[in-house]
């Protein structure tokens, strides 16, 4: 694995993250690679670039190529076991991004998009509120 931005101890919180042995505070927290991907790459521009094995499959599907039909895979030229490897694990917690579609760019680096106006309940309200404890006004 070639970094060109190598930073020794960002590089090792993120690999112990990834692995599961991080500091999280948060209970059972994993690293979901499914949603990472969708999530920074939503059409698979970088997995087809680094893994040609999966060039022929199109879109946010290169994720999750063994949830591909059999007839999917033909047609991307891939034969899971063969020309790509059979998944080691399978995580549940990744069943729920299986067959998502990103829904389009956004200027967000993590997909999310919030209301394309801000509701009437909240136009008034400074940043006070926000950091505030009392919230129901």
């Amino acid at each position: 694995l070639l970094q060109v931005d190598y930073d020794v101890c960002s590089n090792y919180g993120n690999w112990l993250y990834s692995a599961g042995i991080g500091n999280d505070p948060r209970d059972n927290r994993k690293f979901n690679m499914i949603k990472q991907g969708l999530d920074y790459d939503g059409n698979g521009d970088y997995v087809r670039l680094w893994v040609p094995e999966l060039q022929g499959i199109k879109g946010a599907d290169i994720h999750t190529p063994w949830a591909l039909t059999g007839a999917a895979l033909s047609q991307a030229g891939v034969t899971l076991g063969q020309t790509y490897p059979q998944p080691v694990v399978t995580a549940p917690e990744w069943s729920r991004h299986i067959n998502q579609r990103p829904q389009g760019r956004s200027p967000h680096p993590r997909g999310r998009r919030g209301p394309a106006h801000t509701p009437r309940q909240h136009r008034d309200r400074g940043i006070d509120f926000y950091f505030s404890r009392k919230k129901d006004t």
